[in-house]
């Protein structure tokens, strides 16, 4: 069994597409042959695709629908996803939708997976809907397991408020993903921090591990203005 395939999944505006993202770098700088797939047809925004150029140039394959179908959202999946999950040779990052109806596609390769063996880590922002109570979190665990056909095997806290973020602001979503990791049996050691605020939170928090990530997916007319537009 090789456990180096990683299935990221979160409510919309979690942050999952940064921290697939993230964690595909963090992997390569480990001398890991990456491939992320995104298999996000859910979001039309922030999703891994747009950094397949980037990433090609590092040396990190990324799986995404191609040219006319580059930016559609459409429920699109790439046959090249069962041959990266089947590989023992790659270490594999599926980004997948941000709810129960993205998550439906993880079903079709479900016992290539669970074959593989997998993490399965849930990235969570309480400060977005449907994850902001430990309640909450816990019924759309439940969804998405029972959709994909998979278990959560660990959560990842993002809580924040971008621009806005604070130390009480993540400790007080800390707080939250604790007690429904309680209530669950699921692992959580680990909380991200965007660069920009590393100085205003802390590592270790309530014991836990401080990942500091980038901010890399644009808004859309953030990258018009970006092109001078």
């Amino acid at each position: 069994m090789n456990p180096n395939l990683y299935i990221v999944i979160g409510a919309y505006g979690s942050g999952k597409s940064e921290y697939s993202i993230h964690l595909a770098r963090k992997l390569k700088n480990e001398s890991k042959d990456v491939i992320l797939a995104d298999m996000d047809v859910v979001n039309p925004y922030f999703r891994s695709r747009d950094v397949r150029e980037d990433f090609a140039k590092l040396g990190i394959d990324v799986i995404a629908p191609e040219g006319e179908f580059k930016h559609a959202d459409l429920p699109m999946i790439s046959p090249r996803i069962k041959g990266a999950i089947e590989n023992p040779n790659k270490t594999v990052i599926l980004d997948v939708g941000g709810d129960p109806a993205g998550c439906r596609t993880l079903g079709r390769f479900a016992d290539s997976i669970t074959k593989r063996g997998y993490q399965m880590l849930f990235v969570i922002n309480t400060l977005r809907p449907f994850t902001s109570t430990t309640e909450e979190i816990l019924v759309m665990k439940t969804n998405l397991e029972f959709v994909s056909k998979q278990k959560i095997t660990e959560f990842i806290c993002n809580t924040n408020l971008m621009e806005h973020t604070n130390l009480e602001v993540v400790t007080q979503g800390i707080a939250i993903i604790q007690h429904a990791a309680k209530q669950s049996q699921v692992a959580f050691g680990t909380y991200l921090v965007l660069s920009e605020y590393e100085n205003l939170i802390p590592d270790g928090l309530q014991g836990l591990q401080r990942e500091v990530m980038s901010y890399t997916l644009k808004k859309p007319w953030e990258m018009l203005i970006a092109k001078g537009i």
